[in-house]
């Protein structure tokens, strides 16, 4: 998005650097990344960046309101309610889509929001691997205000409060098994905190245990992985501990968090960042024009059961009792703005922000980005296709 820098970077690339690059990413960690991992990262002007942080400022002013829970106790379905709720989220991303504006300049509108820990260890892990491998500005970071050291403290210090690492959890559905599983992987290690698969934690009373090295050891704080999309589906997990238990335990991202910031909130604000979008109950009418539109049910995960291709007879076939767990979205025409080898490609990013306990604001710290030449950003819309998947942006320094 910095015309002069792209034109470096793209001069200095070569394949056998991208294959050094990603060879680098396998073997650091001896794990076989299983998504694809685009050929470069973005370079983002202080203007965009200006930009991105005052989305998320307005969308952020709506989370810190008196009446945000009332607002959205509705998003919690009964039977996913998690007790000991905590008065915010410890993780926010927001997800922005790089768009051209009606003045014609870039701007960035919400595509999705998340009360939900991201790739905070593989991230960094990434960048560094960028700084490595390929030519990337000493005079922009990845981190925002933070150094490199200073962020991996303070995630860190967040996910354990405290806590000797032994009595703090990443618990998941079989983490390894995740594609997820190389954020995993780099969170142990930079904590010290176990991998723990849901259905192997052990349950006396409000007491939570797991198992290492034959010893019985307790749980006194959960980083919570298990996505409850995921977890419903597993009919043939055996449980001891259901995540709505209440039990002696601190989280690290209370599960509640998932449904209260998501797509169930965007309705609720008001902004030029944010795409008109509304309950499909609250119609009375549909949209004419509904090719400008996409149906997104509340509660599916990484873009399961979205129609890009609105028809009257989609809308129709949704019962009334359910179309209040369905939205429309107004589409946003992703720009092409990165400049591959063979095209431009469109970008979308994730600004992952920390809320510590007691503090009024979360603090953005780090980001992901995606790239795509595909009609979305997910995997299944850019197969064999090259300078796509999962980024990172490197951000001009004031």
């Amino acid at each position: 998005m910095i015309e002069s820098i792209r034109k470096r970077f793209n001069a200095s690339f070569s394949e056998k650097k991208y294959e050094d690059f990603l060879a680098d990413l396998n073997q650091t960690h001896n794990h076989q990344i299983t998504f694809r991992v685009a050929e470069s990262p973005i370079f983002v002007d202080k203007e965009f960046k200006r930009q991105l942080l005052d989305a998320s400022k307005q969308i952020i002013d709506f989370f810190t309101r008196e009446d945000f829970k009332k607002l959205t106790e509705k998003s919690i379905p009964l039977n996913f309610r998690v007790p000991n709720e905590t008065n915010h989220p410890l993780f926010l991303a927001l997800d922005f889509a790089v768009v051209k504006g009606t003045d014609g300049n870039l701007q960035p509108q919400l595509i999705e929001m998340q009360g939900f820990p991201s790739l905070f260890g593989w991230q960094d892990f990434l960048a560094s691997k960028f700084k490595e491998h390929f030519f990337c500005p000493p005079e922009f970071n990845n981190h925002f205000d933070l150094t490199v050291e200073q962020y991996l403290s303070k995630l860190s210090d967040v996910l354990l409060n405290g806590h000797d690492p032994e009595n703090v959890i990443l618990l998941e559905i079989d983490p390894l098994k995740q594609n997820t599983a190389i954020d995993f992987i780099i969170t142990e290690k930079l904590t010290g905190i176990a991998l723990v698969h849901i259905g192997d934690i052990k349950r006396d009373e409000k007491n939570l245990f797991y198992n290492k090295n034959g010893k019985r050891i307790p749980i006194h704080r959960i980083y919570n992985r298990v996505i409850f999309d995921e977890l419903v589906k597993r009919t043939d997990l055996k449980l001891e501990f259901n995540l709505t238990d209440d039990v002696d335990v601190e989280w690290a991202g209370h599960p509640n968090w998932f449904f209260r910031i998501s797509k169930f909130t965007m309705p609720l604000i008001k902004s030029q960042y944010i795409p008109e979008c509304k309950f499909l109950n609250e119609y009375q009418t549909f949209p004419h024009d509904l090719e400008n539109y996409v149906l997104k049910p509340l509660f599916s995960f990484s873009g399961s059961g979205v129609i890009f291709h609105v028809k009257l007879s989609d809308l129709d076939s949704i019962p009334f009792y359910e179309r209040e767990n369905y939205l429309l979205q107004r589409k946003v025409q992703y720009e092409p703005v990165i400049q591959a080898p063979d095209g431009k490609v469109k970008a979308e990013i994730r600004l992952l922000f920390i809320w510590e306990e007691n503090q009024p604001r979360p603090l953005p710290v780090t980001n992901l980005a995606r790239l795509s030449r595909g009609e979305m950003i997910g995997v299944k819309f850019n197969k064999d296709k090259t300078w796509v998947g999962g980024s990172v942006c490197f951000f001009e320094q004031d």
